[in-house]
């Protein structure tokens, strides 16, 4: 018996890479689940994976498992209470959305446009608000119905989110937006029984294979980066065993867990009274040289 027998999830974007990878996972675990996938390419580009979801869905079944597939957009508002009302009419309950879902439009800063901005930002961001949104409405009914919650909320931040990326300004400002959006639901959600949790996964994905963060496996060797890895910590955060977890963001890498430490305050000047403008240049560059070395940017030289 696994640890998430009896729960019900979705998982979005779980047709290909980490999604896939989560869904398998919690399957194997006892889960039930919504596999939700649009079937885009890497870089948003429609009908490159068509029927994603329904081959994941087979799959799960030939294992025994219970899924059913969605291929909504994640970013459209009313499609995300459709995932939410098909989790609820297959299964009869929700107990967890894993947002997983999102693409790449790697350009350098002054080189990205508009509208490959307004992509990125939509699919990540917006994409991980819908669902979720309309989940925590429906776990808040079930708490104000006197019926117990114990659900859970787990977003997909990155790497690049935490420390930023050299020509992902994008992709590192939206997944930056997933950790702060993960501490405000944390906050709000406890009070109805609903945790939420954010991963920034190390793993080879069709994303990272499409540029300089390519990630290959070395035959014979633990495959450090392979998407598998990630599954476990996904199924733990979603199972009951997780239960007071919350507002925390976790990286992973091959057999590591690391528990990040988010911003917080550090070294500090207090004069007492109001600065003058030509003595800040020696009061910040003593915080700075005193302060703990950030992690580099990726990709910076």
């Amino acid at each position: 018996m696994g640890i998430c027998e009896g729960r019900v999830a979705i998982v979005t974007g779980a047709g290909n890479g980490l999604g896939k990878a989560y869904a398998l996972g919690l399957a194997a675990e006892g889960a039930r689940l919504v596999v939700n996938d649009l079937g885009v390419g890497t870089h948003g580009e429609a009908g490159a994976t068509k029927g994603a979801a329904e081959q994941v869905v087979e799959e799960i079944r030939a294992a025994g498992g219970e899924a059913v597939a969605n291929t909504d957009d994640v970013a459209d508002w009313d499609a995300g209470k459709r995932m939410v009302d098909l989790a609820i009419a297959s299964f009869g309950r929700l107990d967890a959305v894993v947002n997983n879902a999102g693409f790449v439009r790697d350009r350098m800063f002054f080189t990205c446009s508009p509208e490959e901005w307004d992509a990125v930002i939509r699919v990540h961001l917006r994409g991980h608000f819908c669902t979720s949104r309309h989940a925590a409405e429906y776990w808040r009914a079930e708490s104000k119905a006197g019926r117990p919650v114990d659900a859970r909320i787990v977003n997909t931040t990155s790497g690049a989110g935490l420390q930023g990326s050299v020509g992902q300004s994008a992709y590192s400002t939206a997944k930056g937006g997933i950790a702060a959006l993960t501490l405000v639901q944390a906050a709000e959600l406890a009070r109805i029984g609903v945790t939420a949790n954010a991963l920034a996964p190390n793993a080879r994905t069709r994303m990272t294979d499409t540029g300089a963060f390519a990630m290959a496996a070395e035959e014979g060797a633990f495959d450090v980066f392979a998407p598998e890895n990630m599954a476990p910590l996904v199924a733990y955060l979603v199972s009951a065993q997780s239960r007071g977890v919350t507002g925390q963001v976790f990286e992973l890498k091959g057999g590591q867990v690391f528990l990040s430490q988010g911003w917080t305050d550090s070294p500090s000047h207090d004069k007492g009274a109001r600065f003058e403008a030509d003595e800040m240049d020696a009061i910040v560059r003593a915080l700075v040289a005193s302060r703990e070395p950030a992690k580099p940017v990726y990709g910076a030289g």
